[in-house]
């Protein structure tokens, strides 16, 4: 491995306005590989625990602790026990609950997942939040069984990203992404270059790398990491692009090896798991299957359009008795990321590095209060009837 002959460019200065795409190595160099082990190794470094431990937000009147929803990734679970405990001094009951992407994990006595399937009826993959005693995990092989298949598969989304931003046989997929995006040949081929490397690195590595670091945000914090030796501009502009690829890639990515929301929801029912679908506006034909739910989340950082419709439309059903064994009940999500946390700051994305563990503010929001108040529903209610359903 070589290290890189690019000189280090301060934004602003005269030669961030060109790029010079024959002076980038083709070939993997020692801070590619520094940088990629940084971005997968297991862990925290001591420095980011104690970034984790103290939040710079805390909340003294929140009582009640509800979180279904949200990603641990690479950070120890004791760690984001000190933070929430830091985040919410005066709690009186907490539900929390991890969901990783398709694995199993394990909070007190509750287990959760976040599990990717087809649904047939409208034939998009959809996702749907498993929640389960953490005693009944012995009963749960079918399920851990398909999580299992269902990462892998997911997993293997990352190297067909990679292809399509450098292999000679995806161009067309090229060409499309940069129309979207309004890319020119000299950020297409920018990408392609550091695409390629990223691609060697990871089959390099392949062994030694934690399984769920084949993610395909490992692309998009690899580019961050280049405004160490690039102009961020040149950067943003790569980041735009690589997006655009990456929706063309998940568009064109088969659904035909996910398991049907349908075979999800029965095995989940079968050890008595409850269930929860997460950010209808996504999946808005999804409400109208009628799948055997608990509830529904009206409130999410990236869905928050239709909160009050989605609360009156539960309210009105479970009024009308449209549920009648089991009424829909209302979860609000706050689907925070902590490995977003672990970023430096100029790296992160504001809006996901915002995103707490048990933090939905729409709880408190007055408009949204009114309405829940007058049917009885709170935090404390959804635990409790929740907690009471998974037994």
């Amino acid at each position: 491995m070589s290290t890189p002959s690019i000189e280090l460019v301060k934004p602003g200065s005269p030669a961030c306005a060109s790029i010079d795409l024959a002076a980038i190595p083709r070939e993997v160099t020692d801070w590619d590989l520094e940088t990629y082990l940084g971005l997968t190794c297991a862990g925290v470094t001591p420095e980011q625990a104690e970034s984790i431990r103290n939040p710079k937000s805390r909340f003294p009147r929140q009582e009640y602790v509800l979180a279904v929803h949200w990603h641990p990734e690479q950070v120890p679970m004791p760690i984001i026990r000190e933070r929430i405990g830091a985040m919410f001094p005066s709690s009186r009951d907490e539900l929390i609950i991890p969901t990783q992407h398709n694995q199993l994990l394990t909070w007190g006595d509750y287990a959760g997942v976040e599990v990717d399937c087809f649904s047939h009826g409208f034939n998009r993959k959809v996702q749907l939040l498993i929640h389960l005693r953490a005693d009944r995990l012995e009963r749960a092989g079918v399920l851990a069984n398909m999580l299992r298949h269902t990462f892998k598969y997911r997993s293997s989304q990352l190297y067909e990203y990679l292809d399509a931003m450098c292999e000679p046989e995806w161009a067309e997929r090229r060409q499309q992404a940069a129309g979207i995006a309004g890319s020119d040949e000299d950020v297409v081929e920018f990408v392609s270059i550091y695409a390629r490397r990223l691609k060697e690195l990871v089959i390099l590595n392949e062994s030694r790398t934690p399984e769920d670091a084949f993610k395909n945000k490992l692309v998009r914090n690899y580019f961050d990491c280049l405004r160490q030796i690039h102009d961020p501009r040149l950067v943003n502009k790569a980041q735009v692009y690589a997006k655009a690829v990456k929706e063309v890639v998940k568009e064109n990515f088969s659904l035909a090896y996910f398991y049907r929301a349908s075979e999800v929801v029965e095995e989940a029912r079968s050890i008595g798991a409850g269930i929860v679908i997460p950010h209808p506006e996504q999946f808005w034909p999804i409400l109208l299957r009628n799948y055997d739910v608990d509830g529904i989340e009206v409130w999410n950082p990236q869905s928050q359009q239709y909160t009050e419709f989605l609360i009156n439309v539960v309210i009105d059903q479970n009024r009308r008795g449209y549920h009648k064994d089991r009424p829909m009940l209302i979860f609000m999500g706050d689907d925070c990321h902590l490995s977003e946390k672990l970023k430096a700051p100029e790296e992160q994305d504001k809006d996901k590095v915002a995103r707490e563990v048990g933090l939905q503010p729409a709880w408190d929001d007055l408009g949204i209060a009114k309405g829940l108040i007058m049917s009885g529903v709170s935090r404390k209610t959804v635990m409790d009837e929740y907690r009471a359903r998974l037994g």
